[in-house]
């Protein structure tokens, strides 16, 4: 009888402190501004149980589809880049950033709410289709990608090689839409490639050497490596750096492109999170081996991510002039934090900033010298690089193979400025320009 009074005393004090440790915790939270926290959790598991008990047509209704519908809402209010991602789209991300994949090639993104090319992927067949950045892709087969996300519009524009998928495109700069059917194929991509979309990477009696960088990859460093020594043996006194249509790809890639251009331990990219806060800082790791080399870096509004890090880097040292027109302005970090049942969340988690401190998310990179190109001739340049003339109509092949690249073309008289100027000079202003004073 004692033992039961003693463990009857027992269970009441440890439920009374329960009790008292709740109401502490609900103070707690009421008093640090989260006081909220409690009442919508309960109004969110109230609409839970009356759609999954009322809903006319709830029959097939599970707790895991309402939860992972209201996760995938909760993540599209943030902003196009975060995204929930269910077991098999993690692992099909998984899987890509790993090795092949069947699709068309191109880099979409959400643009006020309509889904925009940030930029075709060179020599894919997207990029032959004369796809170019900023066209807006309203419709894949005939299903108007209005209501899209992100990840449906991506499930559909990939699929098996050799299988077809039509897309209708509409360009806000002139107005105009056309429908594209496009063959998909296992996209490969040398991202180096020189002047002729080739390997060759020759030097004229100017003493310019030309090098266009497709998006960063893994082999992207070791790539430009090859393609640097083979230029300098053939004699490059001056480089072109073309990133125009370069959508970005691996940061730690970046890094290396721009370690080969400013000196060891400057600083080449950082990046903040929330409330400004600092979480990396990236710096060249060796000393750069091309700097008495004058630099012009070619970029265009297809031109985002790691490509904007390496052009605002090199601009803010004074190392390169940047040429064309503004970037695309993708500058935000997005971590892939795997959950407990296979599914993930991709969380825009920080942003990038130039080593003046300038944030590129939103604002892009502004050209030193701006030089705009219309659309029609973008597309037919990309035509024209890419092989694709083939598939074109007798009269426009002709009107593509006669288009000039301005921006090229400037670029190449700006160097060519540089060489006589030095010249006469004795090589002073190529070494305040190589030397970034």
């Amino acid at each position: 009888m004692n033992k039961r009074i003693a463990y009857g005393l027992l269970l009441a004090v440890l439920g009374l402190n329960l009790v008292m440790g709740a109401q502490v915790y609900l103070y707690s939270a009421r008093a640090s501004g989260n006081g909220d926290v409690y009442s919508n959790i309960e109004l969110f598991t109230h609409v839970l149980e009356k759609v999954r008990h009322q809903y006319v047509e709830g029959g097939d209704l599970t707790y895991k589809k309402l939860i992972y519908g209201a996760l995938n809402g909760m993540l599209d209010t943030l902003d196009p880049h975060s995204e929930f991602l269910e077991p098999q789209a993690h692992t099909e991300l998984r899987n890509d950033t790993e090795g092949e994949f069947g699709g068309i090639g191109v880099v979409v993104t959400k643009r006020n709410g309509f889904l925009t090319v940030v930029s075709p992927i060179d020599g894919t067949p997207g990029h032959r289709k004369g796809i170019v950045s900023g066209d807006r892709i309203i419709k894949i087969n005939g299903e108007s990608t209005e209501d899209f996300s992100l990840e449906d519009a991506v499930d559909r524009l990939r699929g098996k090689p050799g299988t077809t998928v039509n897309i209708t495109l509409y360009n806000p700069e002139t107005q105009e839409s056309r429908q594209v059917k496009i063959e998909r194929a296992v996209i490969e991509v040398r991202t180096i490639k020189d002047i002729n979309g080739d390997q060759a990477f020759p030097v004229g009696e100017d003493g310019i050497g030309y090098i266009r960088i497709t998006q960063f990859g893994e082999k992207t460093s070791n790539e430009l490596d090859q393609a640097l020594e083979t230029l300098q043996r053939k004699g490059m006194e001056y480089l072109i750096l073309d990133l125009r249509g370069n959508p970005g790809g691996l940061l730690d890639q970046a890094v290396k492109v721009c370690e080969k251009f400013v000196p060891r331990g400057q600083l080449i990219v950082s990046t903040k999170g929330r409330d400004g806060e600092t979480l990396e800082k990236r710096k060249a790791s060796y000393s750069d081996p091309y700097k008495a080399i004058p630099i012009v870096v070619l970029v265009n509004g297809g031109s985002a991510s790691a490509s904007e890090i390496v052009a605002g880097c090199l601009q803010d040292l004074n190392r390169a002039i940047i040429l064309g027109e503004q970037t695309f302005g993708k500058g935000s970090v997005q971590s892939i934090l795997p959950l407990p049942d296979g599914s993930a969340l991709r969380l825009t988690t920080a942003k990038y900033y130039t080593p003046s401190e300038r944030a590129i998310h939103g604002n892009g990179v502004e050209p030193d010298v701006v030089v705009p190109m219309a659309r029609e001739t973008e597309r037919d340049l990309y035509y024209k690089r890419s092989g694709g003339l083939k598939s074109l109509d007798k009269k426009t092949r002709k009107r593509v193979k006669a288009v000039e690249d301005a921006q090229l073309q400037r670029a190449r008289d700006l160097l060519t400025g540089i060489r006589v100027y030095s010249m006469r000079h004795k090589g002073g202003l190529m070494k305040r320009v190589a030397s970034g004073k």
